[in-house]
C-alpha cells in the first residue's frame, strides 16, 4: 500500500501559481498511490490567494475517479450569502472504505489567532488488512492549543483500541450494526511541531493499557538521520526550514513499511509531500 500526505495551501505554490490538477499530478509522480490525504481543502474561500472560491473537495474527487473521496471540513461556516465556506482536510482512497468518523479535537481558549481542527479516521481495507487511517492539521498558533490536541488523537487512538477488545453487542436497528474496527492505525498530517517538541514526544509515549504505541516511521527508518525539512524550505516567512509534516502508525503497521520519503523538490506548496510504503 502506497500513501501521501501533503499538506496542499489550498493548491497555492511557493511559485505563486494556483493549481489543484499540479497538486494531484505530482503526487501521482511520486507514487501510484492508493491513498492521499490532503491538507488545507478550501470550499468557496475566494479571499485565498489564488482561488476562485471552487470547491476543492469536489475537485479532487474530479481528478481521481475511482477514489472514494472523504471530507473534514474542520471550518463550516455561513458565506452570508446563503451557502457555506468550508477547510480542512481530504482523505483519498482506492481501496475500499468502511466506517468512518471526523473527530473534532480540542480547541482551549487562548489569546492567539486560531481555528477548529479536525481528525479524519477512516477504516481502510489494506492489501494486509484493515488499518485505520487518521489524518489531521494541528493548529500553528500556540503550544497549549496543540498538546491538547494531542491528547484528543490519544484518546480517540485508545478508545478505538479499547472497543476492538471489547466491541459493542450484536442486534438493534441498522445504525446500531456493529462495524469493523481494529487498532492497526496510520496517523498522518501536519502537526505544526518540529521533531523535538513535546508534544510530538507525548503523541509516542505509551499508554497505561494495552493500546498499540503510534510510532514515528521517519525514526524507524532512519534512525540515525534527521528529518528531512517538510515546510519553510522555500520560503522562510515562518522560520528556518523544519520538518512539521510526519506520519505514524501502530507497530504492527510499522513493521510492515518498506519505505518512507520527502519530496524536497516540489515548489507545488508551501510544504512538502511525504511519500509511504508498506509490504
Amino acid at each position: 500500500m502506497k500513501l501521501v500526505t501533503w499538506n496542499i495551501q489550498w493548491g497555492l505554490g511557493v511559485d505563486g501559481r494556483f493549481d489543484l490538477e499540479r497538486i494531484v499530478a505530482h503526487a501521482r509522480a511520486l507514487a501510484d498511490f492508493d491513498v492521499l490525504c490532503l491538507q488545507e481543502v478550501a470550499d468557496n474561500y475566494p479571499a485565498l490567494e489564488g482561488s476562485a472560491g471552487e470547491n476543492q473537495f469536489a475537485a479532487f474527487a474530479d481528478l481521481l475517479p475511482g477514489y472514494t473521496l472523504i471530507e473534514g471540513a474542520a471550518v463550516d461556516v455561513p458565506d452570508g450569502a446563503g451557502g457555506r465556506r468550508r477547510f480542512g482536510n481530504a482523505l483519498l482512497s482506492r481501496l475500499p472504505v468502511g466506517q468512518v468518523f471526523r473527530h473534532t479535537l480540542a480547541w482551549k481558549a487562548v489569546e492567539a489567532r486560531s481555528m477548529p481542527r479536525l481528525m479524519i479516521d477512516a477504516m481502510i481495507a489494506a492489501p494486509f488488512g484493515p488499518v485505520r487511517v487518521m489524518t489531521t492539521h494541528l493548529e500553528y498558533s500556540h503550544t497549549v492549543l496543540r498538546a491538547a490536541q494531542v491528547e484528543s488523537i490519544r484518546a480517540i487512538h485508545a478508545d478505538t483500541a479499547a472497543r476492538t477488545a471489547r466491541p459493542p453487542l450484536e442486534g438493534g436497528i441498522a445504525p446500531f450494526a456493529p462495524q469493523a474496527v481494529t487498532a492497526s492505525a496510520i496517523l498522518c498530517g501536519d502537526f505544526n511541531m518540529k521533531p523535538d517538541d513535546p508534544s510530538k514526544a507525548r503523541l509516542e509515549a505509551p499508554f497505561d493499557d494495552d493500546t498499540p504505541v503510534l510510532v514515528d516511521l521517519w525514526r524507524k527508518a532512519h534512525p540515525d538521520e534527521a528529518h528531512p525539512p517538510s515546510f519553510c524550505l522555500y520560503d522562510q516567512t515562518y522560520g528556518a526550514p523544519h520538518c512539521c509534516d510526519f506520519v505514524f502508525a501502530t507497530g504492527d503497521v510499522a513493521g510492515r513499511l518498506a519505505s518512507i520519503d520527502y519530496d524536497l523538490a516540489t515548489r507545488a506548496s508551501d510544504h512538502q509531500p511525504v511519500v509511504v510504503t508498506f509490504r
